[in-house]
């Protein structure tokens, strides 16, 4: 198993801009330059899910997992003999709200989807989740 997990925390954004970021799943491609373009298939609710066509990549189908509005969601891509979870958490602290992405991969070939995605994905966290920040505070403070 391989893990790797960054937090920031910032009071730029309220939890409520950055579900609405996230929930906005079609517009994925606006805020991060690795995404082609993305689609929600449903709702944003566990059990649905997503298609995604990364930069340079094929088309894959995500899960929702487990999803709590405001607070986490949690999905699944499945590769051959391997598969990725990301977790994405929203906590409201004193000193703002802290967002966390985790990524987990397991599976026989786990070693070789962690030098094909999760790895370039990990290095990426601290930018990529600088400019949801940034895309979120565009979003309405409410759901």
């Amino acid at each position: 198993m391989w893990t790797k997990s960054h937090s920031i925390t910032t009071r730029s954004v309220t939890k409520e801009q950055m579900w609405n970021l996230f929930s906005d799943v079609a517009n994925w491609n606006k805020w991060d330059n690795g995404i082609d373009s993305s689609s929600l298939h449903s709702k944003f609710e566990a059990g649905h899910y997503i298609t995604l066509k990364p930069a340079g990549g094929p088309t894959v189908k995500i899960e929702l997992l487990e999803v709590v509005p405001c607070k986490r969601f949690l999905d699944r891509t499945n590769f051959p003999l391997a598969k990725m979870w990301d977790d994405h958490t929203f906590e409201e602290t004193s000193q703002g709200l802290k967002i966390t992405h985790t990524i987990t991969v397991k599976g026989i070939l786990s070693a070789l989807w962690v030098k094909l995605v999760a790895g370039k994905m990990a290095a990426g966290l601290p930018a990529d989740m600088q400019r949801q920040i940034e895309a979120a505070a565009a979003y309405p403070k409410t759901i």
